[in-house]
């Protein structure tokens, strides 16, 4: 008889060895099974927790790109420009380039951040301008007054390389102003102009405005038209000379040095040079941050103070001296404005 066919079955193991190695292959199957069970279950956690890990990310760096493009509206760095005890601060806001809507907000953030502070003793407004708008101009003159009487905290004025009609217009509220030597200054007056678009429309495009209005006067002036002497008599009385009588009510207020007589004698629209400027007591000293910083010294009753200017965020459009605004901004309302005319407090020769 062949062994393999014996009790022992085709394997050679007995039944009771067949069914002992059976039950320990079961088990031996069932810990696999188990094992690889709580590895799934592990990697089914971690891609979960990695995947709202990646949400909260994504979120974070959508956020964090608006901020680098766009930079935190109304909030500021301060760079310190002069080392002081923190206690005491002097803040310098600036007024730059053309003054607009946009200069009157970014300035008047500027200014409440420094009327927040109570360790800011004093306040230098840097003015580095051409003028601009009336409206604006005025707005900030009107804030710088109110600063100082809210705060009974002194203003002092440093004018740059210009500080010329709207910007010696927002000077003139300060306590004190304080022209660097090659400053430009003056320009005291009020300019509007407008394009007359008549002939290239009709001569060269073969385009007819058609104006339909209830009033003789509702659109003077026109950009269609050339304007009438009547007209422009009724533009001096009802919008340039109000701002210029403005102007120079101002100056006068400002300047205790000045009488009205005297302001209408330099308001003819002249520039002037820092050391005629002084001269005409239109300013009260040349120098630089540092002649500001003492005048705010002594104003404030303090010795001594850290000098810090308020700066925006770092953004991306900062890169190229820009603002998203600026870019995207362009609608029916603006196309508007850029085709009327505009009253300006500015020099035009800019």
């Amino acid at each position: 008889m062949n062994l393999e066919e014996n009790n022992f079955g085709v394997t050679g193991q007995s039944p009771s060895a067949q069914e002992a190695a059976f039950v320990a292959g079961s088990e031996f199957t069932e810990a696999g099974r188990k094992k690889r069970s709580g590895w799934r279950i592990f990697w089914i956690v971690f891609t979960v927790l990695s995947v709202l890990a990646n949400i909260f990310l994504f979120l974070a760096l959508i956020g964090f790109g608006a901020m680098f493009v766009a930079g935190q509206r109304g909030i500021f760095t301060e760079e310190v420009l002069i080392e002081g005890p923190r206690t005491a601060k002097i803040a310098v806001v600036g007024i730059e380039g053309v003054i607009d809507d946009r200069c009157f907000e970014d300035f008047s953030r500027r200014l409440k951040s420094a009327q927040k502070d109570e360790r800011v003793k004093g306040v230098i407004v840097k003015i580095n301008s051409p003028g601009g708008m009336v409206s604006a101009s005025d707005r900030i003159y009107n804030q710088i007054v109110q600063y100082q009487q809210q705060t009974q905290k002194p203003a002092v004025a440093l004018m740059e390389g210009m500080a010329a009609s709207g910007g010696y217009y927002t000077s003139v509220a300060c306590r004190e102003i304080i022209a660097e030597p090659t400053t430009i200054t003056g320009s005291i007056g009020v300019i509007m102009g407008h394009f007359v678009l008549e002939k290239l429309f009709e001569e060269k495009l073969g385009i007819k405005p058609v104006i339909i209005k209830a009033g003789e006067k509702k659109d003077w002036p026109s950009s269609f038209e050339e304007p009438t002497e009547e007209q422009k008599e009724y533009i001096q009385e009802r919008l340039i000379r109000p701002a210029y009588e403005r102007f120079v009510e101002v100056v006068a207020e400002g300047r205790e040095s000045l009488t009205i007589d005297d302001v209408r004698r330099l308001a003819d629209g002249s520039i002037y040079g820092a050391d005629r400027a002084l001269e005409e007591k239109m300013i009260d000293g040349i120098g630089y941050l540092d002649s500001a910083v003492e005048r705010v010294l002594s104003l404030a009753g303090i010795e001594k103070a850290q000098v810090i200017e308020y700066r925006r965020p770092f953004s991306f459009w900062s890169v190229f001296g820009l603002s998203g605004q600026s870019l995207l901004s362009i609608d029916k309302a603006s196309l508007y404005e850029l085709s009327m005319p505009e009253l300006l407090y500015l020099w035009r020769a800019y």
